[in-house]
């Protein structure tokens, strides 16, 4: 494309940016998604698991493959919500709270690598892009 669109930055970026996670998760025998899901989860309380999947921005169905591979990983266990019997809360295991840290270790490299390299001011004219961007999609002013 001679003259790249918004949307063409944008998903060609988070291409790159998932690309690179996943390769760097791939070493600890995880992926992008483990991460995020990882972070998504208090580390001492337990989280209930509509929580992560708004967190993430996930389908249900999404999550729930995910929440089965931390499980068959031995990175989370699954309880009963103690003050609503219908609901379940997940909570890490020690192996899960390891790999959480892992997973801060990374995200916060990522974000020192791009604040090194650009201005504040940049970061925040970025934010504020990235936030108009959601603001429209949420409000319904595009389609």
């Amino acid at each position: 494309m001679k003259e790249k669109t918004i949307d063409y930055i944008l998903r060609s970026t988070w291409q790159a940016v998932s690309r690179m996670y996943n390769e760097e998760a791939s070493r600890f025998d995880g992926s992008m998604a483990i991460g995020f899901a990882l972070l998504s989860i208090d580390k001492e309380n337990g989280t209930p698991s509509t929580y992560i999947s708004n967190r993430m921005g996930m389908e249900a169905t999404s999550l729930t493959r995910t929440l089965k591979t931390l499980e068959e990983k031995g990175l989370i266990v699954r309880k009963k919500n103690p003050e609503d019997g219908r609901g379940v809360l997940i909570y890490l295991t020690q192996l899960g709270k390891e790999k959480r840290e892992l997973s801060k270790e990374t995200v916060l490299r990522f974000n020192d690598a791009v604040r090194k390299n650009l201005t504040e001011e940049k970061i925040n004219h970025f934010m504020e892009v990235a936030e108009t961007i959601n603001e429209l999609i949420i409000e319904k002013k595009i389609f």
